[in-house]
């Protein structure tokens, strides 16, 4: 079924949608999950508004809320493992940190914080004290969206729009706060005026054929942007491009056909940018095609193999690359 949702920046602000029953006086416990992302089509053209193609994984990351009888916010952040990766007591009075492990982390806790009262008022204003527990289901360097699902989960809690907290949060496209409430892959579009993201029925038939592989670092996305609004040249032409390659995706028939679009996306952004081609810098006697996710030179690429996954995990593994995740593993 398809499922089309149009939101004007004007309606973002004057409507909350997404959002599960408020955590009320009479609660003790409340869970939240959002689901991880990954980019399939439009890396650093979505932010000028070309048309991509966004996965929701099937790892995501969870939060759990309880009252407590302290004044503070209580926050324990745990990997994927159950063991504490950040630890902070917030005060509610500001959300400054009384006590924390990560300044960074704190300081992205506060702002995410302060903007979901910005956008509710009621959220956390009788002072009242909780114990927050968050828990990844996939390491921290595999960059599926630890932050953005953060966004997404505390946009729950807050009972505020999660797209909305997230454009006073940060400074990307948003398609990954879409993937955290999605239930499949979303077609995104980000313009000055509105977002329209679509929930489509993308599941090709060659996905056996399609593999997910980790390239041993996490790629810094803030830094991406800045190095692509630097050197990317033309940009009306390449989101045009860009636009047309995401609608001949959803639609490719056959895997030959797919790796042609793979290949023609990752011409673009070099072209348009400068930057070096996965393949072309690392693997380039690969014989099927990769293409970069997300930020270039980090976190995930996509590889095709008509051999199958033993005939990858032989030939990243030579590499010193042995996180490989079928599609069907991976994608929601």
């Amino acid at each position: 079924m398809k499922i089309f949702f149009l939101i004007s920046i004007v309606y973002l602000y004057n409507n909350n949608y997404f959002c599960p029953e408020h955590l009320k006086p009479g609660l003790i416990k409340t869970k939240f999950y959002g689901h991880g992302k990954l980019l399939l089509t439009g890396e650093y053209a979505v932010l000028d508004g070309a048309k991509a193609l966004g996965l929701p994984t099937k790892f995501g990351q969870k939060l759990v809320v309880k009252r407590t009888t302290s004044s503070d916010l209580i926050w324990e952040s745990l990997d994927m493992k159950g063991k504490p990766w950040f630890e902070s007591s917030i005060s509610l009075f500001d959300f400054s940190p009384v006590s924390t492990t990560d300044e960074n982390i704190s300081e992205f806790l506060k702002k995410v914080l302060k903007n979901a009262v910005r956008l509710n008022s009621e959220f956390l204003s009788q002072w009242n004290g909780f114990k927050i527990e968050t828990q990844l289901e996939f390491p921290l360097d595999w960059g599926l969206g630890s932050s953005s699902t953060l966004i997404y989960l505390i946009a729950e809690w807050a009972e505020v729009n999660p797209l909305l907290l997230y454009f006073k949060t940060e400074d990307g496209s948003g398609y990954d706060v879409a993937c955290a409430f999605s239930e499949g892959p979303v077609e995104y579009l980000n313009s000055p005026d509105e977002v329209s993201y679509t929930e489509i029925d993308f599941n090709p038939k060659y996905k056996d054929k399609l593999f997910f592989v980790h390239l041993g670092k996490k790629a810094d996305s803030k830094e991406g942007i800045k190095e692509y609004l630097k050197a990317v040249k033309n940009k009306s032409a390449l989101v045009k491009s860009i636009t047309k390659i995401t609608e001949d995706i959803k639609v490719a028939g056959s895997l030959s056909e797919f790796e042609s679009l793979l290949e023609k996306h990752e011409e673009l952004i070099a072209s348009h940018t400068g930057f070096k081609k996965v393949k072309e810098t690392h693997f380039s006697d690969y014989d099927g095609v990769i293409k970069s996710l997300g930020a270039w030179g980090g976190d995930f690429v996509l590889a095709t193999s008509e051999k199958g996954i033993d005939h990858v995990k032989d030939y990243f593994g030579k590499k010193g690359l042995n996180t490989i995740i079928t599609y069907k593993e991976m994608v929601l």
